[in-house]
């Protein structure tokens, strides 16, 4: 009768196991993002204590200053959480604000008209790239970066000039502020925070959202299962589309203005700020809450700059290539530990 051998486990075994089970966990770029975020805000109250960095309202500026690029981002998770690109994103926003400014200003037309107008162009533009993406086979990046030159292009149809807004509906939305006791946010904010709350449930706890993750887990599988691929992938284009027309809005009421050159690049910020909130750019992981994490670390470098006071506005831009360098490094750490 012949005894079971077993191998001892020696500490860096163990080590090395908790280590693979560390890097396997999808939760962990979340989590890194959220530390990162928690740090940077302590390191910002220890060297601003004095000049009010502290303060509740700063931290809730952070929504105010960021409400616009926070939907863009959500309407790019649902893009990139499928396997997909949306370049088009910048473009949609620019358009949105001309559109806007255009239609209120020079056309005379009511806020109220307008924006059902603004928001179904945008989210038919995502339903067309959408459609061609999936039925002629297109890579997106091609498609939507067609997009991108499509609506800024229509931005100078639209006009060459800036269109300030006087319209005192719209005057009246931008000043407007609501108390919470300890500060105040506005309008975008409040309408930023809700579309995240609805994405939130509509990633994780309805069909569409696990039909979202399985697509840009693996396509091929997805076909195999059934699952209406083409309709999902459509679906997120437009959804793309619809959080940036209402970016765009969000930001026209933070500008009041539109101009052909407004969110030149915004796209990239969106981008940047879903990979740095954990999603994986191959797709099929990653949580909407980093999302969020992802615009609130952006937005803290932007005022952490504004505090120092002698760093130019470029170090953002310095900043957000290295954070997303570290979190391309820690997305491939961990696709590498998934594929072994």
């Amino acid at each position: 009768m012949s005894a079971t051998t077993q191998t001892p486990t020696t500490p860096q075994s163990r080590t090395t196991s908790r280590s693979a089970r560390l890097l396997g966990d999808r939760r962990l770029p979340v989590l890194v993002t959220a530390g990162l975020f928690l740090v940077m805000y302590i390191a910002g109250l220890s060297r601003y204590q004095n000049y009010g960095f502290g303060e509740p309202q700063v931290f809730l500026n952070l929504f105010i200053d960021n409400g616009y690029l926070l939907v863009a981002a959500v309407g790019a998770t649902f893009v990139i959480m499928s396997g997909g690109i949306d370049l088009s994103v910048g473009s949609v926003i620019g358009f949105t604000t001309m559109l806007t400014a255009w239609l209120v200003q020079d056309v005379g037309l009511p806020l109220l008209v307008v924006v059902p107008i603004s928001l179904s162009v945008g989210a038919f533009g995502g339903f067309l790239m959408g459609y061609v993406i999936h039925n002629f086979e297109i890579q997106p990046f091609i498609v939507t970066l067609a997009g991108l030159f499509l609506f800024r292009g229509l931005c100078l149809v639209i006009s060459k000039e800036s269109i300030a807004i006087s319209d005192s509906a719209v005057s009246s939305l931008a000043e407007t502020r609501i108390p919470l006791g300890v500060g105040e946010l506005s309008i975008g904010a409040v309408v930023a925070l809700v579309v995240l709350g609805v994405a939130f449930y509509v990633l994780h706890y309805t069909r569409f959202g696990r039909r979202v993750y399985a697509i840009g887990g693996n396509e091929q599988s997805a076909l195999l299962m059934g699952l209406p691929l083409g309709g999902t992938k459509i679906a997120v284009y437009t959804m793309s589309g619809f959080c940036s027309a209402l970016a765009g809005l969000l930001f026209m009421l933070y500008i009041q203005s539109g101009d052909p050159l407004h969110a030149v690049g915004m796209e990239l910020d969106a981008i940047a700020a879903v990979v740095i909130g954990g999603t994986l750019l191959t797709g099929g992981s990653g949580y909407v809450l980093g999302t969020l994490f992802g615009v609130l670390v952006l937005g803290l470098i932007k005022s952490i700059i504004q505090f120092e006071g002698t760093l130019s506005s470029w170090w953002t831009k310095i900043a957000t290539g290295v954070l997303l360098c570290a979190f391309i490094l820690v997305q491939r750490a961990m696709t590498a530990r998934k594929s072994t």
